[in-house]
């Protein structure tokens, strides 16, 4: 996600001097000094000389990168903290598997921030366009059309940014050389990393499989993540450690189901009835087709000209999931039985609305017909707000139901 790079950032800026501590190229050495906390001005000391930098009293920050490499200096938190000399900063993956923080004091003093892929306006910033998103805001404000012409740019930027992905390594690669064949390989060798760290925490191969299924299970239209169909003998309540592990992990998102729609979602939700998406959905393209070459994936061209086929329209549905993630939202859906087909209807997405709660559909095509909308609208009017209907024309609002371009998905929050 960059967390190092923005760390970096970050301190060069608001500090007079920091310190950075990478454990994963750290020496026996300074892991060692933290096995001992009776003497703080040693260990300041020898940090000082070991990475030559001259800390200055509440104006230094001591960084702690990959901090799950050392739990013993997460543990050493609390000291360092409450001697009060420097700030600290930890950045880590995984931080809380329960295999990192094995007999260790789990520091109180934490404040734990979670980080993102680079979302749709950072995506912007990047390609030096800092004024698309602040003008779409205002035009959803306002529950405006942007007009054909507008709305066709926005969604074809839209569909750039799905395909590069919000991973900074992914984004300077397309920006550096506007290829889609070196982003690929970028994210490729991403996708390696992660099953790398899955390995670590899991010997099993659990959580690979699990991983590389979720565009075969978005794909089969299921309303929930088969477990049994990945992992032969396995059900959901057998794996849901598994399943914290890998929401722990930021390589995927989790939206539960909620059996009681309403604004104690999480007190009501099913964790063993679920749907998993990839939290970047760049990543997502390329991990449909991973054992594929690029110049067999004709995916890129087809998702960038707005030739999608019908079956790859769940690519929407993850971007809309990672959007409402990086907006803040927890994630929950809803199934319930239709009387008539014996089928479920579903609900895409719940948000919480201040007393009342808002469901989202999400289509890529034909819209114009919304049934479960429509049946959930009925059996909990009481409870609703609005209604949302995310697709990929432009603006347009029929009653109580808003027909919202997926762009505009960002702006969706409780405060409207």
């Amino acid at each position: 996600m960059g967390k190092s790079t923005i760390v970096k950032e970050f301190a060069q800026n608001e500090y007079e001097s920091y310190l950075l501590i990478d454990f994963y190229m750290a020496s026996q050495d300074t892991r060692a000094l933290f096995d001992d906390l009776s003497d703080l001005n040693y260990i300041f000391l020898q940090l000082q000389l070991t990475y030559q930098v001259r800390l200055k009293e509440r104006k230094s920050v001591i960084v702690f990168d990959e901090v799950q490499l050392c739990p013993k200096a997460r543990q050493a938190i609390k000291a360092l903290v409450q001697d009060g000399r420097y700030d600290y900063i930890e950045t880590g993956s995984l931080i809380s598997i329960h295999k990192n923080v094995k007999d260790i004091l789990i520091p109180s003093e934490e404040r734990k921030l979670r980080m993102f892929p680079m979302d749709y306006e950072e995506f912007r910033w990047a390609l030096g366009d800092d004024v698309s998103v602040p003008m779409l805001k205002e035009l959803f404000t306002s529950r405006q059309p942007l007009g054909q012409a507008v709305h066709r740019k926005t969604m074809r930027d839209l569909r750039l940014y799905m395909l590069v992905g919000g991973m900074p390594q992914a984004v300077e690669s397309y920006i550096s050389t506007n290829n889609f064949n070196e982003v690929d390989d970028v994210k490729r060798d991403i996708l390696t990393l992660y099953e790398d760290d899955f390995r670590k925490i899991d010997s099993t191969g659990k959580l690979s499989v699990l991983f590389d299924a979720i565009p075969a299970q978005l794909m089969g239209n299921a309303s929930r993540y088969q477990v049994s169909s990945v992992l032969a003998g396995n059900r959901a309540g057998d794996i849901l450690e598994q399943i914290a592990e890998l929401r722990d992990s930021g390589a995927v998102l989790v939206s539960y189901h909620a059996n009681d729609p309403g604004i104690g979602m999480a007190q009501n939700k099913d964790l063993t009835r679920f749907k998993l998406f990839v939290a970047d959905t760049g990543l997502f393209v390329s991990l449909i087709f991973k054992d594929k070459d690029f110049t067999e994936n004709e995916i890129y061209s087809r998702v960038l000209n707005d030739k999608l086929q019908t079956n790859l329209g769940y690519l929407y549905e993850n971007i809309v999931a990672q959007m409402l993630v990086s907006s803040g939202h927890e994630l929950y859906y809803h199934t319930f039985l239709n009387e008539k087909s014996k089928h479920n209807y579903e609900i895409d997405f719940l948000l919480s609305d201040r007393n009342k709660i808002l469901p989202i559909e999400v289509k890529s095509s034909g819209y114009k017909t919304h049934p479960s909308l429509e049946a959930f609208s009925k059996k909990f009017s009481a409870r609703i707000s609005r209604q949302i209907l995310l697709y990929t024309k432009d603006y347009q609002r029929d009653e109580n139901l808003e027909y919202v371009p997926i762009y505009m998905t960002q702006f969706i929050s409780a405060k409207q």
